[in-house]
């Protein structure tokens, strides 16, 4: 059951909290160096279904929920979201990992625009001219930072396409925050568990032997599912550019991580790139800000 779009300043909170969360994650990967990829990601889905598995078990919506995956258009959205959110969380951990946290934060670059793109094309959006504009000069600053990585522009490609995608189909699909992702993560949950035992035969599972980074897959478990969360409710009340400019908090934090934690190089393109998307950010946000001023002021009646 779809639940009814949030106010637009909750909706936009929402996303800034979700984008603020996942720019802070390579820090937990920090921690969990050592880890594997499939490891990560394999604890990742099993602490998030356990964590969904608690909500949703104290609200009582085990019934309900389940009887969701009945409906085979919601079935089939679920599965095809949960491919490509497995796919996005297996590259972006591997790439953190392999000394690729820029390409990553690229990715994340190029994201919004692939949801401008698919919001025009696909919902049939409009965008005002200054909106416009700030897409054009988003789109010379991906370009100038592109140029900047080519030999890894393939990782910035698929995270950025995979999530678009991703953000698509849950803004479309007819079911609510929370069911979504606690169907999406039990049908994922079958492969974590096949791949924690593989881990578990092969002698190569990490969990346990080190407490520090154990409890960073701990944590992203949390990491996973309140982002997540935060991002369906969003998706479902805003405008996919708009959820896709507000995006660029993530691959900020992200880069200031990659330059600073993980010690990557920072190129002068790379440099003015960042200053022409937070250009682009800033323009496209002075508009909205504008609009929704302007449409609260043609709202208040006249007086008598």
């Amino acid at each position: 059951m779809a639940s009814a779009p949030l106010p637009a300043r909750r909706a936009v909170t929402a996303a800034v909290c979700a984008y603020s969360l996942w720019g802070t994650m390579p820090v937990f990967f920090w921690f969990a160096r050592g880890f594997s990829a499939l490891e990560i990601i394999t604890l990742r889905i099993l602490w998030s279904m356990a964590l969904l598995a608690i909500i949703v078990g104290i609200r009582r919506d085990w019934g309900r929920t389940l009887l969701l995956l009945r409906d085979q258009r919601i079935l089939r959205a679920l599965m095809m979201s949960g491919g490509l959110i497995l796919s996005n969380w297996l590259l972006y951990t591997w790439a953190v990992l392999n000394g690729h946290v820029l390409a990553g934060s690229l990715g994340y670059f190029l994201n919004p625009l692939m949801n401008v793109a698919l919001g025009i094309v696909v919902l049939g959006e409009r965008l005002r001219p200054a909106q416009k504009a700030a897409v054009g000069l988003a789109c010379v600053g991906v370009a100038v930072m592109a140029v900047a990585a080519v030999t890894t522009l393939w990782i910035s490609l698929l995270l950025g396409a995979s999530f678009a995608l991703y953000g698509l189909i849950r803004k479309t699909a007819p079911v609510g925050p929370l069911d979504g992702l606690t169907l999406e993560t039990l049908l994922l949950a079958p492969v974590a568990v096949v791949s924690m035992i593989s881990l578990v035969i092969h002698g190569t599972e990490q969990f346990g032997q080190a407490l520090v980074p154990s409890l960073a897959t701990c944590a992203l478990g949390i990491m996973t599912t309140i982002p997540l969360l935060l991002f369906s409710v969003a998706a479902r009340s805003l405008p996919l550019a708009t959820l896709g400019l507000i995006q660029y908090i993530a691959p900020t934090l992200v880069f200031i991580l990659g330059i600073t934690l993980f010690d990557e190089t920072l190129s002068a393109q790379q440099l003015a790139s960042f200053g022409i998307i937070w250009s682009a950010l800033a323009l496209y946000t002075l508009d909205t800000v504008r609009a929704a001023r302007q449409k609260s002021a043609e709202d208040i009646p006249a007086p008598l």
